[in-house]
């Protein structure tokens, strides 16, 4: 799923942003933050602009937004399920309900269905070890999911 958005308006309102914070101390992660809050991700085109304005290298920019998981290349689909991966999730039986999901939804990690509706990701901790195992819909936590609980949030997903 590409950004729909004009490159001038890309730039300008990348630019904005970066004006915002240049006299911040270490305004890096508040641009990256709210350029995604703005532009629903970070693309190449704003990396470019944010290394120009703060004297740093495109490679430096693009290291920082890699290294944090929630920043993004790509729009997400209007919504967002994040299913754990962590060992206390697959113990309690999160590989075979991902593997579930990914084959309802018919995409893999960090892919967003054909229709635009949901991004499906991969976390490492949702802090609800005890739980397990969890995901996160739309910012909200489920946790002892079951076939039956992740299939209703995958059908509230394709709403």
């Amino acid at each position: 799923m590409a950004l729909q958005m004009p490159a001038q308006e890309v730039a300008e309102r990348t630019s904005a942003i970066v004006e915002d914070h240049l006299a911040s101390e270490g305004p890096l992660l508040p641009i990256l933050h709210d350029v995604q809050k703005d532009l629903g991700c970070v693309p190449e085109a704003s990396l470019r602009i944010i290394a120009d304005r703060l004297n740093l290298s495109r490679a430096d920019v693009h290291g920082v937004m890699t290294f944090y998981h929630d920043f993004r290349e790509k729009p997400a689909g209007r919504h967002v399920l994040k299913i754990c991966r962590a060992e206390a999730c697959q113990s309690m039986g999160g590989d075979e309900l991902a593997e579930g999901v990914r084959k309802a939804l018919g995409i893999d990690w960090h892919e967003t269905t054909p229709d635009g509706k949901v991004t499906l990701e991969p976390v490492f901790c949702l802090g609800l070890c005890s739980c397990a195992p969890a995901a996160m819909f739309d910012g909200e936590l489920h946790g002892r999911l079951d076939d039956e609980a992740m299939n209703e949030i995958v059908r509230e997903a394709g709403r």
